[in-house]
């Protein structure tokens, strides 16, 4: 029987990923691999990284972090520092960096199953969002990267506006959208976002809750796995996994394996990777 595997954020931490595989047993022959998004930076294996999970072709998806989209960013010239960014730059100046970064430039923001009643974001869903419209919203800003990258990226970068709205220009939407997907941890139940606060869920500013305890109904009977919440770590609450438990700061990378209707968590523990500055 296939296995289908979710993991959280690894950002760059390689050997984590290495050791998870192995301890899941992966085999790319009859496994699924399906990803939360950050695949890079600050664990300074991100080139490795890449590497390994292309190298799995279609065995292996994952969706766009903020992480993920800021080295597409950097890639294209888009607010790269003065001072460089080595662990980006080792990846451009690699002799597949192209290919890499053009296997990345094609994952969605969002991945879900209808029959299955299951979807795989990075962050989250505005809770104005039904399923039908979170995936509309995905295929949107995946229409707008694929179309023009440089300007979509352009125009990423920012807090505001605070609210997703259907009319909006163009730019406001996209990047609205952009940081519901990739960067939301905490909204009002009208769908505005706190970007500041990233504390603890039950002690949040007056206003604003952790996303998912405002989903639209038509998600009663899905799952949805994500991750971008070191901080919430490996959690669950009603019909939400988060799977970042802080790999490239000490903590683990860990696992959802999905196998003949049971679910199972798996983790190993990973050497703090965090690079100073």
């Amino acid at each position: 029987m296939t296995r289908e595997i979710f993991i959280g954020d690894i950002q760059g931490h390689y050997d984590g990923l290495a050791s998870l595989l192995e301890k899941l047993r992966f085999d790319p022959s009859r496994d699924q691999l399906r990803l939360a998004g950050d695949l890079v930076n600050r664990g300074g294996q991100s080139l490795e990284t890449l590497r390994l999970i292309r190298s799995l072709g279609d065995r292996a998806m994952t969706v766009l972090g903020n992480h993920d989209l800021h080295l597409l960013a950097y890639a294209w010239g888009v607010r790269r520092r003065q001072r460089g960014h080595a662990e980006f730059d080792a990846i451009l100046d690699a002799g597949d960096g192209r290919e890499l970064l053009d296997w990345l430039c094609r994952q969605p923001l969002m991945w879900a199953s209808d029959r299955r009643r299951l979807a795989l974001v990075h962050a989250g869903v505005d809770p104005r969002w039904s399923p039908d419209t979170a995936k509309a919203r995905a295929a949107e800003l995946e229409s707008a990267l694929a179309a023009d990258p440089r300007a979509f990226f352009e125009h990423m970068y920012g807090d505001h506006p605070k609210q997703w709205q259907p009319d909006q220009p163009e730019k406001e939407r996209l990047r609205a959208i952009t940081n519901v997907l990739t960067r939301m941890r905490f909204c009002s139940k009208d769908g505005i976002l706190d970007l500041d606060y990233k504390g603890d869920p039950d002690h949040a500013p007056d206003g604003v809750s952790p996303w998912f305890r405002y989903l639209h109904a038509a998600w009663a009977d899905w799952t949805i796995v994500f991750g971008h919440w070191s901080m919430l770590g490996c959690y669950r609450e009603g019909q939400v996994i988060c799977l970042d438990s802080g790999c490239v700061w000490g903590g683990e990378l860990t696992a959802l394996v999905l196998e003949e209707g049971r679910k199972q968590l798996v983790a190993v523990e990973c050497e703090r990777r965090r690079r100073p500055g």
